[in-house]
């Protein structure tokens, strides 16, 4: 068998509609899978046949998590309210001064962020480190939400928590593995259910129960209200490195947003609050929901003491404020519908971008294309491994440590795009992710991901000492912001691109800026990729003609025949 012809066997057949390629069962499916979530890929124009709208309406119905109000309770009563909401406000500026640049090249350029990282920084396989830090949060927080449906099952259903970790967990499977098609559809259509079932509740409560306002406001800390936590920095700082672990959610929007349609001065004003609605804004309805689950939990703690206890979980909050105005019974299945909804809202999105997040590193690094849901269930039976752990009862420790790392990479692409490509120049202004034209590894953006989490988390092990300890997420965003321009101004910039040419005449954008849909045909599979996934084959064809390969062609070409060679200084 030829080597062209075992690659074809392992990556099966890319794009089965435009293409009278015959595959049955198996086949068919990984075909349809690829065909859907573009894995290790540019999203080509002919997919992305959505609005602005649409995109932006599914990418923000992947935010219905609950684990904002479980989130914004545990830091309440960990350090009172005054820190909470400093630390929610601290945490939402961070997230919108780094989110805009990272969601604009993803919808400009239509790459999801590991492709936008391996050119801002960090390099072909450089950014493999990075996508471990994503798989992470995809699976944490994937765990977070399982256990908040377990909880919900259990109260409502009487069914064992470790039998709901197991149920809510095998639910997500079938809904992911059709990819973004299916994923848009369910958002779309589920959103204004959960929205109703949310405000409703929260605006009743406000209205019938004004007093409850002054309580939220008083509110010091403690399953008693009365731990007495006065504001200061260091509380502030502790609720928001909580908060700040969600900074790596701007990826999940993002894996919605590179299926953003051509930029055109038609649709510019729609375009731009698409982008910045679902983009950086899904932290202005993030900190919203971690103010309400907090000012919920106090609720609980003020007025039923018997459930202080369990009073930042989002299904107690939400039971308590429902029985308010309707029979225990309704109440009860209204409040695990709407744990249901909103767990199976964000967990088809975790599944899906942790399961591309793997897929693109063992690619990368093996040269072997296994399937995306080989790793959709690897990634799944790591959640159900951290449920059955009780994850939720070290949910706060748990959650400062991991923003200590994704600060450090979000931050750092974010300070790469902004500084070392707007302002210093020094960063290549259009994104690169090709092999071939990369280097295997930056040290702009891998060495200030290693030295900025690396410090950042001796910091929250007490190693500079206990005073320094609740800024560990301030170290880290800190650190990750300045080393890029520092690391890229010492090493000029060499490091970002092994080559400027990539071999064809063809112009990238189209006259709007846009990535161009001219399509020209993969040496290697025979199928047709729009010009932005592709790059010259360093083999001549069969007359010594020049040959074309496409990238994810490129990433399993195991014996690097087709890699173009280094340009040499010029």
């Amino acid at each position: 068998m030829s080597r062209e012809s075992e690659f074809t066997e392992d990556i099966g057949e890319i794009e089965s509609a435009e293409h009278s390629i015959v595959a049955t069962g198996a086949q068919a499916a990984a075909a349809r899978e690829t065909l859907e979530d573009y894995t290790l890929r540019f999203a080509p124009r002919s997919y992305r046949k959505w609005g602005p709208g649409v995109v932006a309406i599914s990418a923000l119905g992947g935010i219905a998590y609950l684990a904002d109000f479980a989130i914004g309770a545990n830091v309440g009563i960990a350090n009172g309210t005054g820190n909470a909401l400093l630390g929610i406000a601290f945490f939402a500026i961070v997230i919108v001064l780094t989110g805009y640049p990272l969601a604009y090249y993803a919808a400009r350029y239509n790459i999801d962020l590991d492709l936008i990282t391996r050119g801002s920084g960090f390099g072909y396989y450089g950014s493999v480190l990075t996508n471990v830090i994503f798989a992470s949060f995809t699976f944490i927080f994937f765990a977070l939400e399982g256990s908040i449906m377990a909880q919900g099952l259990k109260l409502g259903l009487n069914i064992p928590l470790w039998l709901g970790y197991l149920l809510s967990s095998v639910l997500i499977i079938p809904l992911v593995i059709y990819g973004m098609n299916t994923l848009a559809k369910l958002q779309v259509w589920t959103t204004p259910l959960w929205l109703i079932m949310m405000v409703f509740p929260f605006l009743y409560l406000v209205i019938k129960h004004p007093d409850a306002i002054g309580d939220f406001f008083a509110f010091s800390g403690g399953t008693d209200g009365q731990a007495g936590h006065g504001v200061s920095f260091a509380g502030t700082m502790l609720a928001a490195g909580v908060c700040l672990s969600l900074i790596a959610q701007i990826a999940e929007q993002i894996d919605y947003l590179r299926f953003m349609p051509p930029k055109t001065p038609d649709n510019n004003r729609k375009w731009w609050t698409a982008v910045l609605t679902a983009g950086p804004g899904w932290v202005i309805f993030g900190a919203i929901k971690q103010i309400v689950g907090l000012f919920l939990a106090v609720y609980l703690i003020m007025n039923f003491a018997e459930q202080a206890g369990v009073a930042n979980e989002p299904v107690q909050q939400f039971l308590a404020v429902y029985e308010e105005f309707m029979p225990h019974w309704l109440a009860m299945t209204l409040a695990v519908i709407l744990v249901v909804i909103s767990q199976v809202k964000i967990n088809v999105t975790n599944a899906y971008s942790g399961s591309l997040a793997w897929t693109n590193s063992f690619t990368r690094v093996t040269k072997t294309y296994p399937g995306r849901l080989v790793f959709l269930v690897f990634n799944v039976a790591i959640a159900i491994a951290l449920m059955e752990a009780n994850m939720f009862s070290f949910l706060n420790e748990l959650l400062n440590f991991y923003a200590n790392c994704a600060i450090a990479w979000i931050v750092t692409v974010a300070s790469d795009i902004a500084i070392n490509k707007y302002l210093l120049k020094i960063s290549p202004k259009e994104p690169e992710f090709r092999r071939g034209m990369l280097y295997n590894v930056n040290p702009v953006g891998f060495v200030s991901v290693i030295v900025a989490g690396g410090v950042s988390i001796m910091v929250y092990f007490h190693v500079f000492g206990d005073a320094i300890q609740p800024y560990s997420p301030l170290v880290a965003l800190i650190l990750a912001l300045v080393l890029p321009p520092i690391i890229a101004t010492a090493t000029q910039g060499k490091y970002y691109l092994r080559r400027t040419d990539d071999g064809i005449d063809i112009p990238m954008y189209d006259e709007h800026g846009n990535p161009t849909d001219v399509r020209l045909t993969c040496c290697v599979t025979g199928i047709d990729f729009e010009r932005p996934d592709m790059i010259a084959s360093n083999v001549p064809g069969p007359n010594g003609e020049k040959q074309y390969i496409s990238s994810l062609a490129l990433s399993c070409d195991k014996t690097g025949e087709h890699v173009l060679p280094a340009q040499p200084p010029a």
